[in-house]
């Protein structure tokens, strides 16, 4: 789940993933090969690559690992999948917007499943578009405040690129372009500061407030997307209370 930035949402991601270790290197595996085959082997020059390579690290993917994964997509495996980049556009419970990008080998297989997903979960399906104009492609790093100070964080983050920082929640929050996310974090990671997340995410222009009821549903649907395997993220403007977070 991402897309909004409140702290309790982002541990509560942080803590499935690390429950599912085995399907996050599942899905950066295949998400490194589809950028290998679309922009070449060489980090450096495929920034989708670097991305990709970014959120294997993340999740404490091996370096041969990510290493196979290349060699692989460079036409050095012995496997010939070819995966299809396809964002899906919805609404679910209360009408709240999800997004949800997937990589498949067999789109006539998978959007069926997505809309028997979406409609199992009190949502539906909608057009190309409908949803993804209320989001913007944005880098966020979240920072935990006794991490930094606010005078070093705002020395180091502003010279790298950073848009905004903001204090709310116990940590920091600081977003930059998608084009500035590597360097900003680089510089981070320089100057000894701990990221508790650091991502590229869909990031709504207004969150929708939801009780608890619905905050349930939500993170059920949610899970629900997100345990498909073609499934590599899930973006969404719902504010979900902690208490729902906590129940589940």
């Amino acid at each position: 789940m991402a897309g909004h930035s409140k702290w309790a949402n982002i541990k509560h991601r942080k803590a499935r993933q690390d429950a599912v270790k085995g399907k996050a290197w599942s899905k950066c595996s295949r998400a490194i090969m589809v950028a290998v085959k679309k922009g070449g082997a060489d980090p450096d020059i495929n920034l989708t690559l670097r991305y990709a390579i970014v959120d294997a690290k993340a999740v404490n993917m091996a370096k041969d690992t990510i290493e196979k994964a290349i060699k692989k997509a460079s036409g050095e495996g012995d496997e010939g999948v070819r995966y299809e980049e396809v964002r899906y556009e919805g609404y679910g419970p209360n009408g709240i917007a999800i997004i949800v990008d997937v990589l498949t080998d067999n789109v006539k297989r998978t959007a069926p499943e997505m809309r028997k997903l979406f409609e199992k979960g009190n949502g539906n399906l909608a057009k190309p578009g409908s949803v993804a104009f209320g989001f913007t492609s944005t880098g966020v790093v979240l920072i935990e405040a006794s991490e930094t100070a606010e005078e070093q964080l705002m020395e180091v983050a502003l010279d790298a690129g950073a848009s905004d920082i903001t204090q709310s929640d116990g940590g920091w929050e600081v977003t930059c372009e998608p084009q500035d996310f590597l360097i900003l974090r680089q510089a981070l990671e320089a100057a000894e500061i701990t990221m508790m997340s650091a991502e590229v995410t869909m990031v709504p222009a207004n969150l929708v407030a939801c009780d608890m009821d619905t905050g349930t549903k939500m993170l059920r649907f949610i899970d629900s997307v997100e345990e498909h395997e073609d499934v590599q993220s899930v973006y969404t403007n719902a504010d979900i209370p902690e208490e729902a977070m906590e129940a589940e």
